[in-house]
């Protein structure tokens, strides 16, 4: 071995690890980037679970649907990295002021922090990418606010834009077996049956669910639905103790592949 590599070799392995930790998952989401306010909620959602459940990697392409503000997307954006691409499916800022407000907020978490550097942002309606390109697509909590047409179109884009073999990942508020869609949409809840259904009837095979994110605390009858626990707390002051109690919903966590 020559001097010259020999006197390189501890700086070659100290980038190498360097880089290593760079692309960790518990890095990211022990990043300083991260707000305070959002990792106090790690204790209910799970994230290092839940993402490797997933089978999230650092070097993938993965589409975000509805990003909301950005709880996930701070960990995945530190996560990805080059060749990967985050793609956040956020609303069309075309669809109504509150949509454009909410748009508005997440560009300018954005371009906030070159953080988000590799993170390119696309409409929810939109074909989020091109055909069989995306490694993944995943969803935080977001079904309720989807149910009927608007799932079947984005459950429908998702599979387009899935590479065969791709993933399909779910988080969603677990409604009880038998729940009709009326108390759906009025709860917040949403049953793991049509979940399944829904995904099937696009293409998507089931392959596997998680208790990672359950809560068998939460009774899901509460007078505001799913709004009336934490973090929402809907009912203000009203029973606040006892429904920080019960803390976060029961979440399903399902894993489909195209």
């Amino acid at each position: 071995m020559n001097k010259l590599y020999k006197s390189l070799l501890p700086v070659v392995i100290a980038l190498s690890f360097s880089v290593i930790q760079s692309h960790s998952l518990e890095k990211a989401i022990s990043s300083d980037d991260r707000s305070a306010k959002n990792i106090l909620r790690d204790s209910a959602r799970h994230p290092n679970q839940t993402i490797s459940f997933f089978g999230i990697k650092s070097d993938m392409t993965v589409v975000e649907l509805s990003p909301g503000g950005g709880w996930y997307t701070e960990i995945l954006a530190n996560y990805i990295h080059y060749p990967g691409t985050l793609i956040a499916a956020h609303f069309n800022p075309d669809a109504g002021d509150y949509y454009a407000r909410s748009r508005g907020r997440f560009e300018e978490k954005m371009e906030s922090s070159p953080v988000y550097g590799r993170v390119e942002l696309v409409n929810i309606d939109s074909e989020l990418a091109e055909p069989s390109s995306i490694d993944a697509v995943i969803t935080f909590r977001n079904l309720h606010n989807w149910l009927g047409p608007q799932m079947d179109l984005i459950f429908s884009n998702s599979y387009k834009a899935l590479k065969p073999g791709g993933v399909f990942g779910i988080v969603e508020h677990r409604a009880k077996p038998g729940t009709s869609m009326e108390v759906m949409k009025k709860s917040g809840y949403v049953t793991e049956e049509l979940a399944i259904k829904i995904a099937e009837k696009h293409g998507f095979k089931f392959v596997a669910k998680s208790e990672i994110n359950a809560n068998p605390k939460d009774t899901k009858d509460h007078p505001r639905g799913v709004w009336t626990l934490p973090p929402s707390y809907r009912l203000k002051e009203k029973d606040k103790e006892k429904y920080k109690n019960i803390g976060e919903s029961d979440r399903m966590t399902l894993l489909f592949k195209k």
